[in-house]
């Protein structure tokens, strides 16, 4: 029997948010290294905050993310809207060539070999012939090849991808899944915030699914259930940012009859307690208390 990889991210009680208000709270768990995870949940659950926070791009209001120590190439973020202004004039191969910058600095300049390499990950990609291109020339589904292009350089072992299917071609869809298959295959640890639960189904062996709060983490079929995510869209609808109080109490699960979550190492356990966050504008739940 192999033993369990070691957590890549653990969370503790964490709490992120924007100007005091939380977006997600109360996370605690971990993501084992070379995990395929789809975050999933109702709009407004916190996915993207939460890529966002392990990313470090966002303070945490309570709580605190851990990332293992990563070896070279670190960890790579994709948001969810391109970064890249398309009325720029930089060419498509410059700005594949940014997911170099970890080799070059601010001013270094590109060798032949790397040279090759951005075009090599543009090939993987399927867009060969697009290097002279303007980035404002291509499609949104041809953006999103040339994103992954550039994450291809980075080389990272960990990925975070937020929304990387929204607004784009069937076609492109199915080789970006593949891409993200084979990092997985490779060992890489990757978060993917996905809408289309067919694709979840499909191709994600696990799932987090939020709805401000954590409701389940684990194996796919276990969280991705009908019980569940009508949990998650009650949760995310009761949600009110100006209640006195942010409570939190075991909820009936209907796999226990005390009322207490499955006691699972592979699902979120959700604990009894009392929290404040600490920066003056406690909240709670309109409908429920958590």
């Amino acid at each position: 029997m192999h033993p369990a990889p070691p957590p890549i991210i653990r969370f503790d009680n964490l709490t992120l948010g924007y100007e005091r208000h939380p977006a997600v709270h109360h996370l605690s768990g971990e993501i084992a290294a070379g995990a395929l995870v789809a975050v999933i949940g109702p709009n407004g659950a916190g996915k993207s905050t939460l890529l966002k926070g392990v990313a470090g791009e966002l303070r945490p209001i309570g709580g605190h993310v851990e990332l293992a120590a990563l070896p070279r190439g670190g960890l790579a973020y994709m948001p969810q809207r391109s970064e890249i202004d398309p009325s720029f004039p930089v060419s498509v191969f410059d700005v594949v060539a940014m997911g170099l910058w970890r080799e070059l600095g601010a001013f270094g300049g590109l060798n032949r070999r790397q040279r090759q390499r951005v075009r090599e990950a543009l090939a993987a990609v399927g867009m060969e012939g697009f290097e002279s291109r303007p980035i404002g020339s291509l499609s949104g589904g041809q953006l999103q090849r040339a994103r992954f292009a550039r994450l291809i350089l980075q080389d990272a072992p960990l990925i975070l991808l937020d929304e990387p299917f929204a607004a784009i071609d069937s076609r492109t869809v199915e080789d970006l899944i593949r891409l993200i298959l084979g990092w997985h295959a490779e060992g890489r640890t990757i978060l993917t915030v996905v809408h289309d639960f067919d694709q979840v189904r499909r191709h994600f062996p696990t799932c987090l699914l939020l709805a401000r709060e954590p409701v389940a983490f684990g194996p796919t079929p276990q969280v991705l259930t009908d019980t569940l995510l009508a949990r998650a869209r009650r949760l995310s609808e009761a949600f009110d940012d100006h209640a006195p109080e942010c409570h939190r109490e075991e909820r009936a699960s209907p796999d226990e009859p005390d009322g207490r979550p499955p006691a699972r190492a592979d699902v979120v356990p959700l604990h009894r307690h009392r929290h404040a966050h600490g920066h003056g504008d406690d909240h709670g739940h309109a409908g429920h208390r958590h």
